[in-house]
């Protein structure tokens, strides 16, 4: 059903959920899903309520002046992506109050027996069902990432911009293979490829740390992503 209303606490609890393993709301690229989503928020979601969501808004809104050109139908609502089954209601305070039964059962239900074995096999076959996802180990989800780091002229040591990149460690990272690509007038950039989990690794805030390496790094980007 996707997304129903991005305004609420609930609506937003869910699109958090949505992108607590997703670096986009489709795909592995932004598009025009990220556009209709980011576009109906009207503001950056609570960083300390809602970090998946904050962490997303804050990548998407630097592809702002490429919106109009990124892959996708422009024409389709937000509310076509997200779960497949809605989580929450458009407003709970808004839903309509269930009818009261007039109805008094004086003498009991004939099912009340029935009614109660029934659950009782419903919380069984629950239980063992949690019993054997408690014996399984989800493998953890993954995403191989290709970034480019520029510096900031053809002077830059880029042996040793390498050296502090790679001098970045933390719980899921992976550095891979790097080269220097041409990109003009004697400079060139670095192309790093690294491994991370989605779950323990944010690519926004490791190219925030890079970044911090003033004396090498002009800038930054993410120029292919993909699920492993």
């Amino acid at each position: 059903m996707g997304f129903l209303d991005l305004l609420t606490d609930a609506g937003l609890a869910v699109l958090n959920s949505w992108l607590t393993t997703r670096s986009y709301v489709t795909g592995y690229a932004p598009s025009q899903a990220d556009v209709a989503v980011f576009k109906a928020l009207k503001s950056a979601p609570e960083a300390a309520k809602y970090p998946h969501a904050a962490r997303w808004y804050k990548h998407i809104a630097t592809f702002d002046d490429d919106f109009a050109t990124l892959p996708g139908d422009a024409s389709k609502p937000y509310t076509v992506y997200g779960p497949e089954v809605a989580e929450v209601a458009i407003n709970p305070a808004k839903a309509p109050a269930a009818e009261e039964d007039d109805d008094v059962d004086l003498f009991g239900s004939d099912d009340e027996e029935e009614d109660a074995e029934a659950v009782k096999i419903r919380e069984q076959r629950l239980e063992e069902y949690r019993k054997k996802k408690e014996g399984k180990v989800k493998p953890a989800a993954k995403s191989l990432v290709t970034l480019d780091v520029k510096p900031w002229d053809d002077e830059t040591d880029m042996v040793a911009l390498e050296a502090a990149v790679r001098g970045i460690e933390k719980d899921g990272l992976l550095w891979g293979a790097s080269k220097l690509v041409p990109v003009g007038f004697g400079i060139k950039k670095l192309q790093i490829n690294l491994v991370v989990e989605d779950e323990k690794v944010s690519t926004d805030e490791l190219q925030e740390q890079i970044q911090e390496f003033e004396d090498y790094v002009q800038s930054t980007d993410v120029i292919a992503m993909q699920k492993i």
